[in-house]
């Protein structure tokens, strides 16, 4: 058995704490300082993580491969099974080309600039990162909006800071899921938790979003559709995420913001329209994944959309895989159903895991759940078998198109199973503990700060699902020994995460290549600093209020 100590380095907890953060000091200097590949940066803190664990912490060797070996496994199912599922999906409506056909129809709903900025690249980015996350929506939304006329820097630029409201319950709900995982806590909890402070981004971001595009005047001219689409948005996500389903939280809203934009058209309109810029000069990508401006190519992408007229069916078909998807977890949501699903599954205690905390209690984290059935990858599956057949994609084809999609996301399933299982050798051996009694010596203070921990694992890491991991169980620890509410601290991990996914370099890549701008990711980031600061300030004083009298009726 293996008894977790706080201070085993000299029996101080300032010496441990050291140690204890020496993984994540490995993993944010070589992603960050260095630039090293994601996956080469993350198995490297992997292997100081064990190594820490071994010599620092005196875990059996044993035990250390075991909890590194259960938290690989957690990375790849549930994690990137779901995302491996949702990105088949994308893939399939593209090679079929009812992909541009969604992108046409949404041309069609306003040709005005800053209602497409929210429309698309908050509303329907919300829906891809509600079905996949991991930077696709980035890469999607900008390059519809590129198509629709966005100068390349700007269509990037605005994809980012969309990115931030639905990003805790994105890929179903994978970082609610992951940090009730780490932390112990439930996850209709944390979901709840979570759904009582990201609505009040979604109430901002549209307003960030029409001021990017067109500034002041923007502002004075469209706000009315930011204001609608933020918050039916904000709405939504509240009451899903508390009353409905924590995996449907982001699909509702999402579907509900752009119905109720749509709506709204259809009885106003800006008054003075601003419509897509013609290419100034050449240098300019003309679409995504263009090496440089290309006339003839931009006109005959032009003409193609001006001339198509896409049928009825044509747009029903487009539109279907994402009212599959929701059928398909809507049905699962019902009580028979879902009591059936939950049976299928198993949970059992990790071989070899044998574990007490300080105070002699064994983790959850070593229980291993196995919910095969009712795990959302397997629902998008399900989702993707009746897609193929919709789109009368051949079985063949969906078999080539499946594989293409793994060698897609192998270094991306690499990373994101090194990082859980980095997550899984902190947390078991105990310097995640360790470095979050340590925190909590900042008190009542820690609560402002919680946040800021979140945004800074997921500016160096690009997903709010890794930032959970890494911090979540740290939450507990410090909320634990500061008197604070653990559900708050560990849901204003991922809440503050959000706002750092548009300035992490993972994304700025990404959105630096949608747009052909590759090497100008500095460009970006320049564009989108100030404003993850300012949302992120915002965020701050939300959950240290929400620890206070003022705002602790808020707290579930």
């Amino acid at each position: 058995m293996y008894k977790q100590v706080l201070d085993p380095v000299g029996n101080a907890l300032g010496w441990s704490s050291l140690f204890a953060a020496l993984p994540l000091i490995v993993l944010f200097v070589l992603l960050g300082g260095i630039r090293m590949k994601a996956q080469w940066a993350a198995l490297a803190a992997l292997l100081t993580a064990i190594l820490v664990a071994l010599i620092a912490y005196d875990m059996p060797f044993g035990q250390t491969m075991d909890s590194a070996a259960e938290g690989a496994v957690f990375g790849f199912f549930p994690i990137m099974w779901i995302v491996i599922n949702a990105i088949w999906v994308y893939n399939m409506t593209r090679e079929t080309g009812h992909f541009a056909v969604l992108r046409r129809s949404f041309a069609t709903v306003s040709a005005d600039e800053r209602i497409q900025a929210v429309i698309i690249a908050f509303s329907f980015g919300a829906l891809i990162e509600a079905l996949a996350g991991f930077g696709t929506p980035v890469a999607i939304t900008s390059v519809m909006l590129i198509a629709l006329g966005f100068r390349p820097i700007k269509a990037a630029a605005v994809a980012l800071v969309a990115n931030t409201a639905p990003v805790a319950f994105g890929a179903i709900a994978i970082p609610i899921v992951t940090l009730a995982e780490v932390s112990g806590l439930p996850k209709d909890d944390l979901g709840a938790m979570v759904g009582r402070q990201t609505p009040f981004l979604a109430l901002i971001v549209p307003l960030i979003l029409i001021a990017m595009v067109d500034g002041r005047r923007g502002l004075r001219q469209a706000w009315p559709a930011a204001v609608v689409g933020g918050v039916t948005f904000g709405a939504l996500q509240f009451a899903t995420s508390n009353y409905i389903s924590v995996e449907l939280t982001d699909i509702i809203a999402s579907l509900g913001s752009a119905a109720a934009i749509v709506m709204l058209l259809q009885v106003w309109q800006p008054s003075e329209p601003l419509l897509a810029e013609e290419p100034a000069a050449p240098g300019r990508p003309a679409i995504a994944g263009a090496e440089s401006y290309n006339p003839t190519l931009e006109a005959e992408v032009k003409r193609r959309d001006d001339e198509t007229k896409d049928s009825r069916r044509d747009i029903i078909l487009a539109y279907a895989p994402y009212a599959i998807i929701i059928a398909v977890f809507g049905i699962a949501q019902i009580g028979v159903i879902k009591d059936w699903l939950d049976g299928l599954g198993n949970e059992f205690k990790w071989p070899g895991l044998d574990i007490v905390n300080a105070k002699g209690k064994e983790p959850m984290s070593v229980t291993f759940k196995f919910n095969w059935a009712n795990a959302a990858g397997s629902l998008m599956l399900v989702a993707g078998i009746l897609t193929m057949l919709v789109l009368r994609f051949s079985p063949m084809r969906a078999l080539r198109t499946y594989w293409a999609t793994l060698v897609q996301l192998r270094w991306a399933i690499v990373t994101v199973m090194s990082v859980l299982a980095l997550a899984y050798v902190m947390n078991q051996s105990g310097q995640t503990i360790t470095l979050g009694t340590w925190a909590a010596e900042a008190g009542a203070f820690f609560a402002f700060l919680s946040p800021l921990i979140g945004w800074f694992g997921v500016a160096v890491t690009g997903s709010d699902t890794s930032s959970n991991a890494l911090f979540g169980a740290l939450q507990v620890t410090a909320a634990k020994d500061a008197g604070l509410s653990q559900t708050l601290l560990a849901a204003g991990n991922s809440s503050g995460g959000v706002l750092g996914k548009m300035i992490s370099p993972q994304n700025l890549a990404i959105g630096a290549a949608a747009v052909g701008m590759s090497g100008r990711e500095g460009d970006l980031f320049r564009r989108v600093l100030l404003w993850s600061l300012v949302l992120i300030l915002i965020m701050c004083v939300l959950v240290f209020l929400q620890s206070k009298p003022v705002l602790d009726w808020m707290v579930v």
